[in-house]
């Protein structure tokens, strides 16, 4: 693995690491689904599959901003609406 993977690993990591203290399910449940997700694909050395895995860390990193803005959102509506429906 390149240093540039590598930092681009690492980076992705402590964003998600961070990204997952607010998980519905709890941060010691995330972090033990991320620790297996990066461990199953620590013996990877083919730049292309390790682009592949970086570009699905992303992808769960938006899908994380979505669930916490549509909580969000939730919420504010709660405050201001009598029925929330």
């Amino acid at each position: 693995m390149s240093s540039s993977s590598r930092s681009k690993v690492i980076q992705l990591y402590k964003n998600l690491l961070h990204l997952g203290q607010e998980y519905p399910k709890g941060k010691d449940y995330f972090h033990a689904k991320l620790k297996k997700s990066f461990m199953k694909n620590k013996d990877l050395t083919d730049p292309a599959e390790i682009e592949q895995c970086i570009a699905r860390g992303n992808f769960v990193i938006k899908e994380l901003e979505a669930l916490y803005m549509l909580r969000k959102y939730r919420t504010l509506k709660s405050r201001y609406y009598d029925n929330p429906h």
